[in-house]
């Protein structure tokens, strides 16, 4: 992989990152809002509140540069790409290519193609296999924390994978969220809980027309605990604020 620099990651995968980024920043014009475009009039997609929402994401960016981990919950494949529609507007990615969140998508959802591995890479994607060999995983983990580190966002999932209940769950809770915080001095987190009005359960996309409510929230973990005992924990709370929001939002619709 080459000499280690001295992050620890490899003067390879640092240029890989690097290189990533400015091709993206490069050609985010040309496929944000297409991709948008698409959401939006073909599948029909809408966010509620939107401008509030945009509004309070400029304004947490704005209030401080610590860095940032955004965390949703995890019903389909492509809920990052709702997340980041509803935290600001295409052009605004276009412009500000650094709100845009590091992604971390599972490479057998997303990896298959040519197309679509190529997709992921514009998209500010390392891809991750869930459940493989240990040294790969924590590779990963150690680049989202670099770039966290150097001031830019990311997002991880918290539940690890997709809810097989339709709610948030600590049954599969990704320890690796909670090693990435207890590695990152100051960090903040931004839960974000995002859900259409018809989507009961989990699967491949949301259902076509479907309105998201989101809502979110900024905190920075804290433990006491030390080890792994101190990871788990940080997990912990970063998926109770999201189960909070959850049962929040169900009560509002009663």
């Amino acid at each position: 992989m080459g000499k280690a620099a001295p992050t620890g990651l490899s003067r390879r995968v640092l240029f890989h990152h690097a290189f990533q980024r400015e091709v993206g920043r490069l050609v985010a014009p040309f496929w944000i809002g297409p991709l948008v475009f698409f959401m939006r009039w073909i599948l029909g997609y809408r966010i509620a509140d939107a401008k509030a929402l945009r509004a309070r994401f400029r304004a947490l960016r704005e209030e401080s540069d610590a860095p940032l981990l955004i965390c949703p919950n995890h019903l389909t494949l492509i809920d990052s790409l709702i997340v980041a529609w509803a935290l600001a507007p295409w052009w605004y990615y276009s412009i500000h290519y650094d709100a845009l969140a590091w992604n971390t998508p599972e490479r057998k959802n997303f990896g298959r193609t040519y197309m679509t591995r190529l997709l992921t890479f514009l998209a500010k994607c390392i891809s991750i296999s869930r459940g493989g060999e240990r040294e790969q995983v924590g590779q990963v983990l150690s680049r989202v924390t670099y770039l966290l580190n150097r001031g830019e966002i990311a997002m991880v999932f918290p539940e690890g994978t997709r809810s097989r209940t339709g709610r948030v769950t600590g049954e599969s809770i990704a320890w690796g969220v909670g090693r990435i915080i207890n590695s990152t001095p100051g960090c903040r987190v931004l839960c974000v809980y995002a859900r259409g009005d018809t989507q009961e359960t989990w699967g491949s996309i949301p259902n076509m027309g479907d309105t998201f409510h989101v809502e979110m929230e900024c905190f920075e973990p804290k433990s006491d605990a030390k080890g792994a005992r101190r990871s788990l924990d940080l997990a912990k709370q970063v998926l109770a604020r999201l189960s909070n929001m959850e049962e929040a939002y169900f009560d509002g619709r009663q």
